[in-house]
């Protein structure tokens, strides 16, 4: 049991709760965005378990570097739009592959060639002849 700032109890499956409808959400806001922006080949991957850093894992393709960071801003937009004020980037400078940390999603927004290069759908995959999930 915790005890909340207003002196409310919570249990444990409680809260797990509430932070399960927040992940799907997130997860909701993340695909959407994508989708507005035409990301292409959209891949979403389960790592709970796999990885402390996250719960869903989201990679696609940009068309150019131009279209990578067009989506990677209108990510953050989106973001920010839901309340989720910690996301963090990494690769915005270069926009060959943008890393956006949302907290329980991890986004990868590559473009073509780099996505191919680094292969990330196969590193993640839990067995090897586990096909990744294609959204789009």
């Amino acid at each position: 049991m915790t005890f909340e700032s207003e002196g409310a109890i919570k249990s444990a499956p409680a809260q797990a709760s509430v932070s399960a409808d927040l992940a799907a959400d997130l997860i909701t806001t993340v695909l959407a965005s994508l989708d507005d922006s035409k990301a292409e080949d959209i891949v979403t991957l389960d790592i709970a378990g796999k990885s402390a850093l996250a719960d869903q894992m989201v990679i696609v393709s940009g068309r150019s570097h131009r279209h990578v960071g067009a989506i990677a801003d209108h990510l953050l937009r989106d973001l920010k739009a839901a309340g989720e004020r910690g996301a963090t980037v990494e690769g915005q400078n270069t926009c060959d592959w943008v890393l956006i940390d949302a907290g329980d999603v991890i986004v990868h927004i590559f473009r073509p060639e780099v996505r191919g290069f680094y292969n990330l759908e196969k590193m993640w995959a839990a067995e090897p002849d586990e096909a990744p999930q294609y959204i789009g």
